[in-house]
């Protein structure tokens, strides 16, 4: 299993910022669409990554004014990614070891899908759940 094939359902664009949006415009976005993090575009490229942790640590340091700053001041600027071809298990073990819940997926220096450790646990909850139901399948024949 790769994050590829988590991806291969999905339609529609990534949800992502540019750095020089707000931090007010940016947790706008993020309750809009009912999400924890966003990647932070230059083009294709991803430059950063902004999430509620993110936004946790500006409000407690500078309190209302921190909504005001604008991304590129706040922002992760170097974001863990990984590519299509990783494997769903490497990629829960990276997520883990580095106490991160969002993976942006990139190949070729471009921006591809944008994972949660959400989506990585369901997709392998429902594989196992598959190869359950199919071993239960052959003894029952």
């Amino acid at each position: 299993m790769t994050i590829g094939a988590i991806l291969h359902g999905r339609t529609g664009a990534i949800i992502s910022a540019r750095k020089d949006d707000t931090v007010r415009a940016v947790v706008d976005l993020l309750a809009q669409h009912r999400i924890g993090a966003v990647p932070v575009l230059e083009g294709d490229s991803i430059v950063g990554i902004f999430s509620e942790r993110d936004l946790v640590r500006l409000m407690s340091s500078y309190g209302p004014g921190a909504l005001d700053r604008s991304l590129d001041d706040v922002m992760t600027k170097t974001p863990v990614t990984c590519d299509s071809s990783m494997a769903v298990m490497a990629a829960l073990s990276q997520m883990t070891q580095r106490r991160i819940r969002h993976l942006p997926v990139v190949d070729d220096g471009k921006l591809v899908g944008f994972v949660s450790i959400g989506d990585l646990v369901k997709y392998r909850i429902d594989k196992i759940e598959a190869e359950a139901a199919a071993m239960r399948d052959y003894i029952a024949s």
